[in-house]
């Protein structure tokens, strides 16, 4: 039978209360240290909203939760808060957070709303603890506590304004809160496991994976008492009815819960605002999702779901179709079923790895049988590891985050069971141990660029990865510090982030480059030159071309062949001498066209993509710039000839990002 342990003991108890200080200290540390991450200033803002005036329509993307927690904090300060902008649902939530962030002390807000979140990081170590002393007793525990500290990829994510590190925390919560009802069935554990659940629906909307892990659990309890012929075990028919009563109840609670986060109330917004789309609109984007499309719809005719969480469940269908990946350094159109396991192999420790490889060997040396701990260990992650490898969201480790603290407590149980056999074990254990603590303490506190040494660590991070896992805005504070050490006031900063995070506000004297986040938003800095000279930075992002495409769409292309005179962060390079950036400049007055073109300014959009062309007559968006102010002009034949052109140019372009500029050429009226 699995150990029974008694209370900690005085040093297991001290052990813990340290390394939960290191543990804040790392968390604060970063939250003090580190700029906006793009996603924050929107969640904030959203949290605000929903705190003041209700308004669930703001970030429907993902349920109210660790909104509401982070913007608690800032309740009591006087701050200037704008209305959103009339505009798509998206554009407002962020350029409103923007708004709203920059407007106040923004240094403020961040470190408050950070060191609210903070606490579910640190819910969560002690939630590992906990865990781990119940299955598997002290050393076990001790030791899971320990791996969770030093998780880079959870230290990375645990103060970040974000879902991340509430999912895996509340996933792990729901899963052993139905572990301690299962193992000793009473009405008090049957009447948290609920509540849990309920909470960990309104964290993230992947928490409605808890229904399909759920109910494996319960059909995978039922067949290995079945197997292991306990003389307690109930008959099979009660068994199944007891399971089956419980789920129901838990299932009812927690989407009672949900509603609550919601404040009962099934419209988005409260009255008098609309969404932009409307919910019917939104949903009928997903015809490549028949069935999802129509259960959201049926969800909304009835009312059996808050209108704006079902919004946030067609964006997690929708989302995936305009997401790009990149991975070793190459660029794919969409999803690769292979990203998250490449991910996992290169952002988690060797030590950490290595313990789970031989995961095999502590079971063959245990003597103890856990059968049931291991199954409620290694079910949750593997489903949720299945589901994120079928997502197409490869935008970042943080997507599989939920899966680490059941891995972590799987890996504390075989250093735990080898240091108990012998010394030469026992030398292993704590050997791997030590190189999970020491791999991640070096990489503190850039702990979002970690990758371990078999790829070079976090220097190299960004060769072979991007987005949330090296570059996510947070480096702005960084890059300050080093333009004040080498006294550099003239440069230029291509920065995937401009829309969204301010660089002026952290005094960063650059001019900007153009960056493909600010244009997908219709943000457009002055157009830039074609030739610049002296000290150019550069993210991790717009290096690596994520959202411009590969080849010839990727204006900073040529800058992956040369070595960077500094890294910054682990996410900015900077580069200094002269530069030909022509099709940068191209593409800066390509989008300065296009802008003026939605302000209903014909002609000066004309000229600005006519400066387009000129500057680089190989840039697709360049001549489709001129086309459609042409067009737009009425100039037909001229419109007809650059639209041949554009065509021409699009078709020497990767395959899989053709079908964006012919649409784009096809709509101009120039065909």
């Amino acid at each position: 039978m699995p150990f029974s342990p008694k209370l900690p003991s005085k040093w297991t108890a001290a052990a813990v209360m340290v390394l939960l200080a290191i543990f804040l200290v790392e968390l604060l540390v970063p939250a003090r240290r580190e700029s906006q991450a793009i996603d924050e200033a929107c969640h904030i803002y959203s949290g605000y909203r929903y705190w003041t005036k209700a308004d669930f329509g703001m970030n429907p993307e993902h349920p109210p939760l660790v909104k509401l927690l982070a913007a608690l904090p800032l309740l009591p300060m006087r701050l200037n808060v704008p209305p959103p902008p009339a505009a798509f649902f998206k554009n407002s939530e962020f350029l409103g957070g923007s708004e709203f962030l920059y407007s106040n002390d923004a240094d403020a807000i961040l470190f408050r709303s950070r060191a609210a979140v903070s606490l579910l990081a640190i819910a969560l170590a002690l939630l590992v603890f906990a865990a781990s002393y119940e299955m598997f007793g002290a050393r076990t525990a001790l030791i899971a506590l320990l791996l969770c500290v030093f998780e880079p990829n959870i230290v990375a994510h645990g103060a970040f304004v974000t879902t991340d590190i509430a999912m895996a925390m509340f996933l792990l919560a729901a899963v052993y809160t139905f572990y301690r009802y299962v193992k000793k069935p009473s009405a008090t554990r049957l009447a948290v496991a609920p509540v849990v659940t309920g909470l960990t629906l309104t964290a993230k909307h992947s928490g409605i994976l808890l229904c399909p892990i759920l109910i494996l659990l319960a059909v995978a309890e039922i067949v290995r008492s079945a197997k292991a012929r306990e003389e307690n075990s109930r008959p099979l028919r009660k068994q199944i009815f007891r399971f089956a009563l419980a789920l129901i109840v838990i299932a009812a609670v927690g989407i009672g819960i949900l509603w609550s986060a919601y404040g009962f109330r099934f419209a988005a917004r409260p009255a008098g605002l609309a969404m932009e789309p409307s919910l019917q609109q939104y949903v009928a984007q997903l015809e490549h999702h028949n069935f999802a499309a129509k259960a959201i719809t049926t969800a909304a005719r009835y009312h059996l779901l808050p209108e704006a969480y079902l919004y946030g469940l067609a964006d997690v269908e929708n989302a995936p179709r305009y997401l790009t990946s990149y991975l070793f350094g190459t660029l794919y159109p969409h999803g690769q079923w292979f990203y998250f396991p490449a991910v996992f192999v290169i952002k988690s420790t060797l030590g950490f790895l290595l313990l789970l490889l031989l995961f095999p060997v502590a079971v063959a040396l245990c003597v103890q049988n856990y059968s049931r701990e291991f199954l409620f260990l290694g079910i949750p992650p593997v489903i949720y590891f299945l589901v994120a490898m079928a997502s197409g969201f490869n935008i970042g480790v943080r997507h599989i985050l939920p899966i680490y603290p059941f891995l972590l407590i799987l890996a504390a149980f075989v250093a735990g069971e080898l240091i108990q056999k012998n010394k030469v074990w026992a030398t292993v254990a704590i050997a791997l141990v030590a190189f999970h603590v020491v791999s991640s303490a070096r990489a503190f506190p850039n702990d979002l660029a970690y990758a371990n040494e078999m790829w070079g660590g976090p220097a190299n991070t960004y060769k072979i990865l991007t987005n949330s896992n090296v570059d996510w805005g947070q480096q702005l504070k960084v890059t300050k510090k080093y333009l004040d050490e080498h006294h550099i006031q003239d440069c230029w900063f291509s920065y995937f982030d401009w829309a969204f995070v301010n660089p002026q506000y952290y005094g960063i004297p650059c001019k900007p480059l153009p960056g493909y986040l600010s244009q997908a938003f219709d943000i457009y800095p002055p157009p830039a030159p074609a030739k610049i000279s002296g000290t150019v930075l550069i993210s991790a992002d717009e290096l690596a071309g994520e959202g411009w495409g590969p080849g010839v769409l990727n204006p900073y292309e040529q800058f992956q062949q040369m070595k960077p005179v500094a890294e910054i962060a682990d996410g900015i390079l900077v580069f200094q001498g002269n530069f030909d950036i022509a099709l940068a400049s191209a593409k800066s007055h390509a989008f300065a066209a296009m802008d003026l073109m939605t302000k209903g300014q014909p002609e000066q959009a004309l000229a600005e993509a006519q400066t387009a062309v000129a500057t680089d007559p190989d840039d697709v968006a360049s001549e489709t710039a001129l086309c459609r102010a042409l067009a737009r002009l009425g100039r037909k034949d001229e419109a007809h000839a650059a639209y041949e052109r554009g065509m021409k140019l699009a078709r020497t372009v990767h395959p899989e990002y053709q079908s964006y500029w012919l649409w784009l050429l096809d709509t101009s009226g120039a065909k």
